[in-house]
């Protein structure tokens, strides 16, 4: 053995190893290993889960919403509630003192005696005890006759016990009937998958399952229900999988970041409080403000000034909803914006179309992915030159549907393909080489209609109302260096179409604003043809499909407020942000109000735009009271003595207060109002659902 207590493997005494020093101030040896980390659980997801959603009037945040009455009750201040309180004690003091004492008589006595004179002696104990009894009857008839006078119920309810209660309740935990219980998953019980729903439960109680997931899983069943999959394959997926079954395509279960705040069982996110101001209504004061698809189905429609809010407080919460909708399964979203606006993470989507920029892994198509030259004319008739159109509604640019697909349909019957932005110049340029390839190659083809197509074309150029030339320069924006490798139809990039809108994706597209103002418009406007004209075609109604534009400037045409109306019948719609509806052509600002349901109006408004607002959003029947201030003359020497005092003493003339009050029609908001009366980080906003509810224009504090 060594001197330490070891022996080597020998046998043999081994030489003592000397131990290391051990600095004086380092810290002890724990006695323990550290313990893990404790595994999360569910409480806080079950938690939220369970928290009511009363249904509510449109636009009202209805997690954990308690709802309001209709009228505003009538509500006394508190300081006349408590004099009046304390004056109707003192009177209640004072007459029972009266009545004790004797000065009012001895009446209140008289059936005291009555009913104890007849059977007991004067000085007997059942004749103290009852007239102790009515004295006690007595003093609580007048207690409670001033109690109601004096309003001590409500003093007791607001300043008592029943306030304090209220305000230090604990939050009720128990957990609901297993048939309410949304953590259950009673629906998937009741239609026999009573294993899967064991399987969700238990992710849901150890803390594996989040918002996205459960809202994922909900729209799987609805496919269930709908008949679109089927029970079994719904069941096998969830008892493998788990909360994670029926996964987005990109594996996403959530995003990177959130910044706003998000109820997906009731797909809403709150922009802001509803002020508590006397112009909402009182059912919406003080309640959060929020958002959804059932909402931005009918469209919404933002003005303010730069610097009023839009980007940061209307558009990014709405397309991180939307995001978020999409990962669950239910929405397609396509967020177009200036690139470095501030639209969110590159990780957020699925695809980031950046152009003009050459590290951009997507491109965009030109021809929104259809094969009809026809579909195709249109669509890019609408972006080139849609601004250009007459603006009064019933205009549109057929002209210019033509000349495009007269040459459209030659070019994909020769090559297979539509025509490259360079060779789509020349083509309307009218050059000879070009026009003379497609003459050659369709001649002996048998396309006679496609050779008449040309003809017609040719014989149109150079003629004065000939629309190819205008169409040529506007081409040419899009023939820049700076796109040279954009809009390929060769095959050789990976374009974007908006036919993907069949499917959950995300999809964010960054416009090349700086040094490319007008192609960044003309593009903006490519898209919104494109998506009106994709989500009308789409086989599967059922996922809401939304268009989010930064900044619609020179997007708004004839053609695209033909489209937005059609959008709530698809389930689909757009939001759009305007700096002034001096953007919009005068003849349109009226067509485009009226085609979206959600209209927003934010701090900084012109009155012009103002005006426009207060047209669409009507007048209202409302109370108003007038009140008039009349001199009293006197008539008598007494009367003019009193009325001198009262001058000196007050400084006024004695006069008499009339007040008129009458119903009149004023405008909901004025054009003055929201040009001076909405503070900054508010909005006005008005909302219409795809049922047709509709909530009035609500001052809303965007900040909250």
């Amino acid at each position: 053995m060594d001197s330490d207590g070891t022996q080597d493997a020998r046998g043999t005494h081994a030489t003592p190893v000397p131990r290391p020093t051990v600095p004086p101030d380092a810290p002890a040896m724990p006695p323990r290993p550290p313990a893990m980390p404790p595994l999360p659980d569910g409480s806080a997801f079950l938690t939220w889960l369970r928290t009511p959603r009363p249904e509510e009037r449109p636009g009202v945040w209805r997690f954990g919403h308690v709802p309001r009455p209709e009228e505003e009750p009538e509500r006394i201040p508190g300081r006349q509630l408590l004099s009046g309180a304390l004056i109707a004690f003192l009177v209640g003091w004072l007459i029972w003192s009266l009545v004790w004492n004797g000065y009012l008589g001895g009446w209140w006595l008289l059936p005291l005696h009555a009913m104890t004179d007849s059977w007991t002696s004067p000085k007997s104990y059942s004749r103290v005890v009852f007239s102790y009894t009515w004295y006690v009857i007595v003093a609580s008839a007048i207690m409670i006759s001033v109690g109601r006078l004096g309003r001590w119920g409500e003093v007791w309810r607001r300043y008592g016990w029943p306030a304090w209660r209220r305000r230090t309740a604990p939050v009720n935990e128990r957990p609901p009937a297993p048939e309410q219980d949304r953590a259950a998953w009673p629906t998937l019980r009741s239609a026999g998958a009573v294993d899967a729903a064991d399987r969700l439960a238990a992710d849901a109680r150890s803390g594996l399952m989040r918002d996205v997931d459960y809202a994922r899983i909900a729209r799987a069943w609805q496919g269930v229900r709908s008949g679109r999959h089927s029970l079994a394959t719904f069941a096998s997926a969830v008892l493998k999988d788990g909360a994670a079954a029926c996964p987005h395509p990109s594996g996403a279960r959530d995003l990177p970041t959130r910044l706003a705040r998000h109820d997906l069982v009731a797909e809403q996110v709150r922009l802001g409080t509803t002020a508590d101001d006397p112009r909402n209504p009182y059912a919406y004061r003080g309640t959060g403000l929020a958002l959804g698809p059932e909402l931005l189905g009918t469209s919404l429609l933002a003005v303010g000034p730069a610097g009023s809010g839009k980007t940061g407080t209307v558009v990014r919460p709405l397309a991180e909803s939307l995001c978020l909708h999409a990962l669950a399964g239910r929405a397609a979203v396509v967020v177009v914006g200036a690139a470095g606006a501030g639209l969110g993470a590159a990780d957020s989507y699925d695809v980031v179309v950046r152009i003009g920029n050459p590290e951009s892994v997507y491109d965009l198509d030109l021809y929104g992915g259809t094969t009809d030259p026809d579909e195709a004319a249109a669509v890019l008739a609408e972006a080139l030159v849609g601004d250009l159109a007459d603006p009064h509604p019933g205009s549109d640019s057929r002209r210019s549907t033509t000349v495009l697909a007269q040459l459209l349909g030659p070019f994909r019957a020769v090559h297979g393909r539509f025509p490259s932005v360079p060779e789509l110049r020349q083509l309307l340029d009218g050059a000879p080489g070009e026009l003379g390839a497609l003459r050659t190659a369709l001649e002996g083809s048998g396309q006679e209609s496609l050779l008449r197509e040309l003809d017609a074309r040719e014989r149109q150029l150079g003629h004065p109302g000939d629309v190819a030339g205008v169409l040529a320069d506007r081409v040419a924006l899009l023939d820049r260096p700076a796109f040279a490798g954009f809009f390929d139809t060769s095959g050789q990039s990976r374009p974007f179409s908006l036919k993907a809108l069949d499917h959950p994706v995300r999809v964010r597209i960054d416009l090349p604003q700086r040094g490319h103002a007008e192609a960044s418009r003309m593009l903006a406007r490519l898209v919104l043809a494109q998506f009106t004209a994709s989500v009308a075609v789409r086989e599967d109604r059922s996922l809401f499909a939304c268009l989010v534009l930064d900044d619609a400037t020179g997007v708004v045409t004839p053609e695209a407020v033909r489209g937005i109306q059609r959008l709530r019948s698809g389930n689909a719609g757009t939001v759009l942000t305007l700096r002034s509806l001096d953007d919009v052509p005068r003849p349109l600002r009226g067509p485009l109000l009226g085609a979206t349901g959600c209209r927003m109006a934010l701090a900084g408004v012109t009155p012009w735009d103002g005006q426009d607002f207060a047209e669409v959003w009507g007048k209202e029947w409302t109370e108003a009271r007038d009140v008039t201030d009349r001199q009293i003359i006197a008539e008598t020497p007494a009367g003019k003595a009193a009325h001198a005092l009262r001058r000196v003493i007050t400084g006024k003339a004695p006069t008499a207060r009339a007040v008129t009050v009458r119903q009149v029609e004023r405008e909901r908001w004025s054009a003055s109002e929201l040009a001076h009366a909405v503070p900054a980080g508010h909005a006005v906003l008005s909302l219409t659902n795809v049922t047709g509810e509709h909530a009035p224009p609500l001052l809303v504090d965007l900040r909250d």
